[in-house]
């Protein structure tokens, strides 16, 4: 085999089921102790020219390589050789220079891919959701799940954290907002931000954290390290996946518990899902003041009946479910993106129990787009906590 003309295609494979099978980056000195295990007979010339040229074929995103390294971009989304889509600042838009060779060029990306993730996709599984090396999430179906060709799409972890002044000069907040966001962090109020996909809701949490002070000790819990606060104390847990034989998995709630034992000033749940949710609400009522997390509800007013779900999903009654929400006292902060692609918080709201015993979001602040926030019916509530001098301006 002559390293010019590039591995043979048997080699190749058996490199990549083996790195799958052991569930290692394909590094290139993982990719060459494969070589090895795989008893080519190869000089040192030709086996590092080898591996260059396998550490290529597994580690590289072809096409999409330029679009990884902008920093706008926060999703990729390929439904075919010719037709790859990015979110960003400006919306989901086509990206019209980027193409494949053909359908087979955008499967073989998709399975390199899955290899870096120490995950199988082939016609036995042919599908595959997980987590990159690089904090990507990866999401990639093969015919004949997806009967016109291969898709896959990459949600790309944030670049670098935002301050609030940033998402201020950007127009997502006018300066009331600003300081109305500040006076709930600095009250310690529980945080609870909702809003739908690519709304802004992580962006604005890492900008939150960034304005605890600087002695408190955040402890983040994460299924993808996506928060980035600007903050001198911070403790990092990281879900992990099973492996290909289906073990080794840590979940969320198991980190939530550990994390609970790590003496946190802030508790952090980046995003909350499923049965993580019932440590998170113990610990926004056992002392842990100023913890936060994410939830995907479209509208605030859906968030108690999106808990009361996910609680009753992980053994909670629908009663205790509301009764431990009404006692984190959390305040919803609800993030929307209009059509000009442009994330925003739109309403805060604050938790009250109705004569049913069920919980409702009832609004507080209305922050309309590009201006200054307005009172709404359970603004004296919100008042109690964190005062008003936040509408007044800093002198």
């Amino acid at each position: 085999m002559s390293p010019a003309a590039g591995p043979a295609t048997s080699l190749l494979e058996a490199v990549r089921a083996r790195l799958v099978r052991d569930g290692a980056a394909p590094s290139p000195a993982r990719v060459a102790a494969a070589v090895r295990a795989e008893g080519a007979v190869l000089g040192d010339a030709e086996l590092l020219a080898v591996v260059r040229a396998l550490s290529a074929e597994l580690c590289g995103a072809g096409p999409l390589e330029p679009l990884l390294a902008d920093p706008e971009v926060t999703d990729i989304l390929v439904n075919g050789p010719e037709e790859v889509w990015v979110d960003g600042p400006e919306g989901l838009h086509r990206a019209a220079r980027v193409r494949f060779g053909g359908e087979e060029e955008v499967r073989a990306l998709a399975r390199r891919l899955a290899a870096q993730a120490g995950r199988r996709l082939d016609a036995a599984a042919p599908w595959c959701d997980a987590r990159l090396p690089s904090g990507a999430r990866l999401h990639a179906v093969l015919p004949p799940v997806a009967p016109e060709g291969a898709c896959l799409s990459l949600r790309l972890p944030p670049r670098g954290g935002m301050d609030l002044a940033e998402l201020a000069d950007r127009g997502a907040l006018a300066p009331p907002a600003v300081r109305l966001l500040e006076a709930l962090v600095q009250a310690r109020v529980a945080l609870l931000l909702t809003g739908g996909t690519g709304t802004g809701k992580t962006t604005l949490l890492s900008a939150l954290l960034s304005l605890a002070g600087p002695a408190e000790r955040l402890v983040l819990v994460e299924d993808s390290a996506e928060l980035r606060p600007r903050h001198p104390h911070v403790v990092r847990l990281q879900a992990r996946p099973p492996n290909i034989e289906g073990t080794g998995e840590v979940d969320l709630p198991q980190l939530v518990r550990q994390a609970l034992r790590m003496r946190p000033d802030r508790l952090v749940v980046g995003e909350v899902r499923g049965a993580e949710v019932v440590s998170l609400l113990a610990a926004l009522n056992t002392g842990h003041e100023g913890g936060s997390g994410t939830v995907h509800a479209n509208a605030a007013d859906e968030l108690p009946a999106r808990i009361e779900a996910l609680a009753c999903a992980a053994g909670l009654s629908r009663e205790a479910a509301h009764s431990q929400l009404a006692a984190t006292r959390a305040v919803v902060v609800h993030m929307v993106r209009g059509g000009d692609g442009a994330r925003r918080p739109a309403q805060v709201c604050v938790l009250r129990r109705d004569g049913t015993g069920l919980v409702r979001a009832v609004p507080a602040v209305v922050v309309p787009a590009g201006g200054p926030p307005t009172e709404a019916e359970a603004f004296p509530d919100l008042a109690d906590r964190v005062g008003t001098d936040w509408r007044r301006g800093r002198p």
